[in-house]
């Protein structure tokens, strides 16, 4: 479990990510709200995703794809 909260707060945007995923978002509507840049979000996104922390909530869309956090990753959120 530590090796997750390890690479979630090794990189500052995967951890804005994360704790803001708590409703579902887009990664555009998240680059807006966290002021980052789509790309940085996007990136983000597939780390976390890469290690069961977030879920896609509509893989079968090309554009405007909602993300949220999984429990796996309300879990490190709480220890973080």
């Amino acid at each position: 479990m530590y090796e997750l909260i390890s690479f979630v707060t090794r990189a500052k945007n995967r951890k804005l990510v994360l704790t803001n995923l708590i409703k579902p978002q887009t990664p555009s509507g998240l680059s807006i709200q966290l002021k980052l840049h789509r790309s940085a979000v996007s990136r983000a996104i597939l780390e976390l995703e890469s290690k069961d922390l977030v879920k896609c909530l509509t893989p079968g869309e090309k554009m405007g794809r909602y993300y949220q956090i999984t429990e796996k990753g309300r879990k490190i959120l709480k220890e973080i």
